[in-house]
């Protein structure tokens, strides 16, 4: 059977490069009938801690994945010591200082790349490795040698940054009498600058963007598209669609760009396919225990959270958005200066009094109100929509008018009304 498998270091957070790649593994162990390894690569004892190796478990899970088995390097020091062992007995390797060195027996080697088809190895930068250091811990390459063959992977999926350990590797498998594994080299994520990613262009862990209010489908949709494409121009696809149709060998081989822009895209669309009941659900967890009145039902609730629903790019952007829904006591914004210097104190008292004679304080009979007001005191709509948005609001943008005025209430909406006159007359609210 074929197997493929994602090998992390808990010494840090899952970050987008990983996540990929895991991601890749994944698909193509779903679409083929493979089995999919989670090996943790924990070796380096000082460096690897707990919390990290729990949030790349539960980031994984959270992405939508799972997998077949899991191993950890850790525990399998006896194993790599044996082979070290015999290695020193055939004389493919010796021991100096404390440490153990493999002798390459170099010979000029050519793999078939299933993304990036040939690639010839001429010459290694040294003739010896350290297999095991002077504190007795395993060397990298020697542990993912020996763990790749007993854990039978026989397609290594992993990022373009590993090429240069390809031919050392080979060299330890076929040293160790293993067969070598088939290789595919995924393309490295660039920065919009074109260079390797860093934390101000995307290089944050996954933890840290769904702190910042991405879904997991969006998360993971994006990742797809670094690299590789369904096809047909789709943009928007479910890791189960994905798997059906992902084929390594239509991974690019260039780097795909990084962008914000599109996973702020995404993301959008993905909140656009939440019920409300659902969306509501998500948004708590982002609002904390203290950022809604007792007052507040589910009913309400809901109504705000549809009421914005069209117009959040990430979860986050809820709490300060709908936060005039809640409280009463905000402040106007710096940016309603221009619309604030202009007193329409006596149009809006019209406004007032005529909104207050609504019986049925609906959109649709607010809305014709608001446009009668306008028309009888000849002034242009827009006229009284930018004051008494800043009014309910605070800003100058936000969801439709009348639909807020809806949700918000009668009593809400003219006091809110009569706190903007005041304002004008130099009362302070």
């Amino acid at each position: 059977m074929v197997k493929v498998r994602f090998a992390p270091s808990p010494t840090g957070y899952l970050h987008v490069g990983g996540a990929r790649t895991c991601l890749f593994n994944w698909l193509y162990a779903r679409n083929t009938g493979c089995k999919f390894i989670l090996r943790i690569e924990d070796t380096d004892l000082e460096r690897s801690k707990k919390e990290y190796l729990d949030e790349i478990l539960e980031s994984i899970k959270w992405l939508g994945m799972e997998w077949d088995e899991i191993y950890y390097q850790s525990k399998r020091f006896e194993i790599y010591h044996q082979y070290a062992e015999k290695l020193i007995k055939e004389g493919k390797a010796y021991r100096k200082e404390g440490a153990v060195f493999f002798k390459y027996n170099f010979e000029t080697i050519e793999i078939d790349d299933l993304i990036r088809g040939k690639i010839v190895f001429k010459e290694l930068p040294k003739q010896e490795e350290v297999i095991i250091k002077s504190n007795n811990s395993p060397a990298y390459n020697f542990c993912c040698v020996i763990d790749d063959a007993l854990m039978r992977v026989n397609r290594v999926i992993r990022g373009e940054d590993h090429i240069s350990n390809t031919p050392k590797q080979i060299l330890m498998y076929k040293g160790l009498g293993f067969e070598v594994p088939q290789f595919a080299h995924l393309p490295l994520i660039l920065s919009p600058q074109g260079g390797r990613l860093s934390k101000r262009f995307g290089a944050t862990s996954i933890r840290e963007y769904r702190q910042m209010g991405y879904l997991s489908e969006a998360i993971i949709n994006y990742l797809m598209l670094l690299g590789w494409s369904p096809g047909e121009d789709k943009e928007i696809l479910s890791l189960s669609e994905a798997k059906n149709i992902f084929n390594i060998k239509d991974v690019n081989k260039t780097g795909g760009v990084f962008s914000v822009d599109k996973l702020n895209w995404i993301n959008g669309a993905y909140i656009r396919t939440k019920n409300i009941q659902e969306l509501a659900k998500i948004s708590k967890s982002y609002l904390g225990e203290d950022y809604l009145p007792s007052w507040v039902n589910e009913d309400y609730f809901h109504k705000v959270i549809a009421l914005f629903k069209e117009r959040i790019v990430r979860m986050t952007d809820l709490a300060d958005s709908m936060k005039f829904c809640f409280y009463d006591d905000f402040e106007y914004k710096e940016e309603t200066k221009t619309i604030l210097d202009n007193d329409l104190s006596d149009k809006i008292n019209i406004l007032i009094e005529n909104l207050n004679n609504v019986n049925n304080f609906m959109k649709v009979d607010i809305e014709a109100e608001f446009r009668k007001t306008a028309k009888d005191i000849d002034v242009k709509v827009r006229v009284l929509v930018h004051p008494t948005r800043v009014a309910l609001t605070g800003s100058k943008n936000g969801p439709g008018l009348f639909e807020t005025m809806e949700i918000l209430g009668k009593e809400k909406v003219l006091n809110r009304l009569r706190r903007l006159v005041k304002y004008w007359g130099g009362e302070n609210e």
